[in-house]
């Protein structure tokens, strides 16, 4: 579609129906969005359900590796696959400034229908609202997601269980997705590209290996140390890091070195911290490179009975030094 989101497509009139019709409900298939009813009505399971909701609201909407669209799915599919639930539905809504240019919206909506595709989830409701200009950079986008949880998954991101010597696991890569977006803004010439990208089917082939899992969470905003800090003081337990086995990318790692930038701080979108028993750690970490999302996967520590609610990473250097708990900016 050409042209731009003018007031009227937030009217609930025709400008309203016409942005919907030719745009949403081209991308977004599926019986109960055709109907446009005020709810979505969607098969439902006798297993437990997880229900998460998230807002994104990234600039520039566009990023090395993603978009806002693609962004707001993986992380709602994420939420979802981290507590040991399969994704099935998502909303969402969009707040749309007045002014965007509808083909950059009518790419965001094919991207997020791509990843949908790709995740197996159904978007299945929405809301559109247009705001003055001025009032909204670009757009904001909330989605929720709906998953079913299997009895034996239930509780698997509480760290139930979690003892010295059960080893800590990331599934890659650590840092790209908030580098990647920096260097954008800032106009820094790299090749750092966002790690976006849901990891529902990864998550599910580790689970399904009956390895003694006991933790997952996915490391976005705080990236790897802002989780690992909730693990120990959850579980009042130490966590002990060896900085040389946490995978990072040279290039990544130097403009850390250039900005002061920590690495372990900085916002993942396709990373997740495992803590897994010291017998299935073999097992959990093969499964892991087995799959694209997970192939250069690292065991980066272990649980102690040290330092308790501490993090402690062995340094490059020879040091050792404690993580601290991220305090936001």
């Amino acid at each position: 579609m050409k042209g731009i989101i003018t007031m009227d497509h937030g009217s609930g009139y025709g400008r309203t129906s016409e942005l919907i019709e030719a745009l949403f409900l081209k991308y977004f298939s599926g019986s109960s969005l055709a109907e446009q009813s005020d709810s979505a009505v969607v098969e439902g399971s006798s297993l437990k359900i997880a229900f998460t909701t998230d807002s994104f609201v990234v600039k520039p909407v566009f990023f090395p590796g993603g978009d806002i669209g693609k962004l707001s799915v993986c992380g709602t599919v994420n939420d979802l696959a981290v507590c040991g639930a399969e994704p099935k539905y998502i909303s969402c809504g969009f707040i749309l400034e007045e002014g965007l240019p509808i083909e950059d919206l009518e790419k965001i909506a094919v991207s997020m229908a791509e990843t949908a595709a790709d995740c197996g989830v159904s978007i299945v409701t929405g809301d559109t609202k247009v705001v003055e200009k001025g009032f909204c950079d670009s757009l904001y986008i909330n989605t929720s997601g709906i998953g079913f949880v299997r009895k034996e998954y239930s509780g698997i991101g509480q760290a139930e269980g979690l003892m010295k010597g059960d080893s800590i696991i990331v599934n890659g890569t650590v840092a790209e997705h908030g580098l990647a977006v920096l260097s954008l803004r800032n106009s820094f010439e790299n090749s750092i590209v966002s790690d976006c990208t849901p990891l529902n089917s990864m998550i599910h082939k580790c689970l399904d290996t009956g390895a003694q899992i006991k933790f997952i969470r996915d490391a976005t905003r705080g990236g790897i140390a802002s989780v690992l800090s909730e693990l120990a003081e959850k579980c009042c337990l130490g966590i002990e890091l060896d900085e040389d086995s946490i995978p990072i990318k040279d290039e990544v790692q130097g403009l850390c070195e250039i900005l002061g930038f920590d690495p372990l701080y900085i916002a993942n979108e396709g990373k997740v911290i495992i803590a897994v028993s010291e017998e299935d750690t073999d097992l959990v970490l093969a499964t892991l490179r087995g799959t694209e999302e997970g192939k250069n996967s690292a065991v980066i520590g272990k649980v102690t009975n040290k330092h308790p609610g501490e993090i402690v990473i062995n340094t490059a250097a020879g040091g050792r030094r404690i993580v601290d708990i991220p305090a936001g900016t």
